[in-house]
């Protein structure tokens, strides 16, 4: 504590003020003690036309969400890439018939099945670290969020027990899932539960990104769109389609072996569906 009498005095509106906490103190210092100063605030008008529009309400909720995880985690993204050639022809035949009886099957089913795949290989990454940090909490079930776009912000519903259900059952979930999001009709308890998340810009491009973990689970997978390449076999180059993966992780549980190793595994399992049986 600071005193600011005479002297350098401690006074009793210093001892009052410090009990209040940080935000009373000089230097606009938030609450918790982190220390981080605002953004000075700025008189934008001076400069030319602007427009006040209010944050959608998802985003007020979730802003302050994001800000807590990125101040908290210690994040790193590793990011990989893994050969879907065969994956995504078996998804085109399994789409084919999934029209007529009114759902899509999209390649995000068959990333949660192999997700869970790695999971259930690498534990650490289903788990949270206890309150006082000092062990993990192993989940036992597998729970995955959809981080979904909709008109108003970012949402992330979650599908449960992914490991106890097939590609089909799992794409009429999505598809169900996605459209409450989008109508706005999500319940919270529609986005609890969650041990993974991943989140996808495939269906708008991109090479890699850097998402920010949902905290407090400890690591979030990033898809962007897929595209054809060159990949050497060895004798000669082929055309393979090729998806770019990113996953970010709390550095405090995971390293970058292990979460090399991860995302290997993932990529093996959906370079040969036959695996995502196993």
């Amino acid at each position: 504590m600071k005193g600011t009498g005479e002297k350098g005095r401690v006074t009793k509106e210093d001892v009052a003020g410090f009990l209040k906490g940080p935000a009373s103190t000089a230097g606009g210092a938030p609450p918790g003690g982190i220390g981080i100063p605002e953004i000075p605030a700025q008189d934008f008008s001076k400069f030319g036309s602007i427009e006040i529009k209010p944050l959608a309400r998802i985003k007020k909720l979730s802003g302050p969400h994001l800000h807590r995880a990125w101040l908290n985690v210690p994040h790193v993204t590793h990011h990989d890439e893994a050969d879907i050639t065969e994956l995504e022809a078996y998804r085109k035949e399994l789409d084919a018939t999934a029209k007529d009886k009114g759902y899509r099957v999209t390649l995000l089913a068959f990333l949660m099945r192999a997700s869970v795949s790695s999971l259930k290989q690498f534990p650490e990454f289903n788990s949270s670290l206890s309150p006082e940090k000092d062990s993990l909490v192993i989940k036992r079930y597998f729970n995955i969020g959809i981080a979904v776009d909709t008109p108003e912000g970012l949402v992330v519903p979650v599908i449960r027990d992914v490991d106890r259900k097939g590609i089909t059952e799992l794409s009429q979930e999505l598809g169900a899932i996605s459209k409450k999001a989008r109508d706005g009709k999500l319940a919270p308890s529609d986005m609890q539960g969650a041990s993974f998340t991943i989140t996808s810009l495939g269906g708008i491009g991109g090479t890699a990104f850097s998402p920010i973990v949902n905290a407090p689970e400890v690591a979030i997978l990033g898809v962007v769109r897929s595209k054809m390449a060159p990949v050497w076999n060895g004798e000669s180059f082929l055309p393979r389609l090729m998806l770019p993966l990113s996953l970010s992780y709390d550095h405090r549980v995971i390293d970058g072996a292990l979460a090399a190793r991860f995302v290997r595994h993932l990529s093996h399992v959906v370079e040969d569906v036959r695996r995502l049986i196993l």
